[in-house]
């Protein structure tokens, strides 16, 4: 099932974690803040999956809010998607773009990681540079061995690390599949024709349990 999931993230686009194994001593190995934020939005993400059949899909989505404004620089995240385009973008319909953009990012999560199936997740405390930003690389272990990676991107935001992008299976970045189609919509119809469109998305998702 988690072969599934991971497919799936990668052809959404975006998009954006019982005793579930993460062990106590990687926590304490990740001494680099940026991959702390991880270890600390992967732990929600465990907690959320454990009650999953429990919280159902709008429970999970709810659950998943508060970790996921803490860890993910959305604003930033919903500009760096939009593209050029966000510069003639009115801060109302800035603002707007980027709930919505939240949503997604909670839907796909909350969609995709709904229960617990014998996974762990690492997160490699050996973080790397990338110019001013650091890159926190992580694996989804299956039951059966089989890993994937989910490698992030994070820059300093208001004095903590946060995240801005999403490397799935580690290379293929979560803004640049959506940034074709979120920049394409906004110079034809506006920011409120995008807003449409993520929220149809994102009530699609929703629709299941």
């Amino acid at each position: 099932m988690r072969r599934m999931m991971a497919k799936h993230l990668v052809a959404m686009a975006m998009a954006l974690f019982a005793t579930l194994s993460f062990p106590t001593a990687r926590a304490a190995d990740a001494a680099d803040p940026a991959a702390a934020q991880i270890e600390s939005f992967y732990a929600t993400l465990i907690d959320t999956m454990k009650k999953g059949g429990e919280l159902g899909l709008q429970g999970r989505f709810k659950a998943l809010g508060p970790a996921t404004e803490d860890a993910f620089d959305l604003p930033t995240m919903a500009q760096l998607t939009v593209g050029p385009s966000w510069q003639m973008v009115s801060e109302a319909d800035r603002a707007a773009v980027v709930e919505a953009f939240e949503r997604l990012t909670l839907a796909n999560y909350a969609k995709n990681f709904a229960t617990f199936g014998g996974e762990k997740f690492t997160v490699d405390p050996n973080v790397k540079m990338r110019g001013e930003d650091k890159i926190v690389e992580t694996k989804l272990v299956e039951s059966d061995g089989k890993a994937t990676a989910f490698n992030y991107r994070l820059h300093m935001a208001g004095g903590k690390w946060k995240v801005i992008d999403v490397y799935l299976n580690g290379y293929v970045s979560q803004l640049a599949l959506r940034r074709s189609d979120f920049s394409s919509t906004v110079a034809r119809g506006g920011a409120a024709e995008l807003v449409k469109k993520i929220n149809v998305l994102v009530d699609r998702q929703m629709s299941g349990r």
